[in-house]
């Protein structure tokens, strides 16, 4: 037990000082505007097509499912609010921010992790190029551009397989109208900024975490697939904890 607190510590003082360390250097963002459109490319390209994905079927099983339960009560016409509340509060933001651990910082890690294994880091250094800013400063930057958007877009997509489901399923049989009706009468702007929140908190520490792990990487290039792994879990794990903290703070 012991060593567990030791270790989760010392990764925690590491991150904050990470962070520390890329706030010093923000006075030097202008010159990495070329690295952060960069990055936000890349978070885009690897992450929209899978979210779409992910979200219209999230969407469509959780309208699925309500469905199910409302219409032995005669409520369908609640479908379209419960679906879009909790697609737009919860859903989106978290699923976007497990799919960006994963395939974002997943990516992140294994190249900073290669390039502190090959001495690259350590070059860096030697020659009084900070890595945190030219490697660290500018994904963060991009992911907090990037983020955003790729919650807003998981949002609609997210209410649009639901509202194919509403539709098209034949004991719901909801129309469009209703649907959207409905969850527009209960949907405040308050909600949807809410889930925007969540996604940059989620997207901006996700990195971070994936970019201290790939810092922070010793040993062989063995040791790179296991910085990946605990890249991955502990973004995993630090969105669903500060998940329930970020949600009681917003009820």
């Amino acid at each position: 037990m012991f060593q567990i607190a030791k270790r989760f510590l010392g990764g925690f003082g590491y991150n904050v000082a990470l962070l520390g360390q890329v706030l010093r250097h923000l006075p030097a963002l202008p010159r990495q505007l070329g690295r952060v459109v960069q990055y936000c490319g890349e978070i885009g390209y690897k992450t929209f097509p899978i979210v779409g994905i992910l979200s219209f079927f999230i969407g469509a099983v959780l309208a699925l499912q309500t469905g199910f339960a409302l219409q032995q009560l005669g409520a369908q016409n609640f479908i379209g609010s419960i679906v879009g509340l909790s697609v737009a509060r919860e859903l989106a933001p978290v699923m976007t921010a497990f799919l960006l651990a994963g395939r974002v910082g997943s990516a992140t890690t294994a190249e900073l992790a290669s390039m502190k294994v090959y001495q690259e880091i350590d070059a860096l250094r030697t020659m009084h190029i900070a890595p945190e800013k030219i490697l660290v400063l500018p994904r963060l930057v991009a992911v907090l551009l990037v983020m955003p958007l790729l919650t807003m877009f998981s949002i609609f997509i997210g209410w649009l397989g639901g509202q194919v489901v509403a539709e098209f399923v034949s004991f719901i049989g909801l129309s469009p109208n209703i649907y959207w009706r409905g969850l527009m009468d209960f949907m405040t702007a308050e909600d949807v900024t809410d889930g925007l929140v969540k996604g940059e908190i989620f997207g901006f520490f996700v990195i971070l975490i994936a970019c201290a792990q790939g810092l922070a990487t010793r040993g062989g290039p063995r040791e790179i697939g296991f910085a990946v792994t605990r890249s991955v879990v502990i973004g995993m794990i630090f969105i669903l904890f500060t998940d329930y903290f970020i949600t009681r703070a917003q009820i």
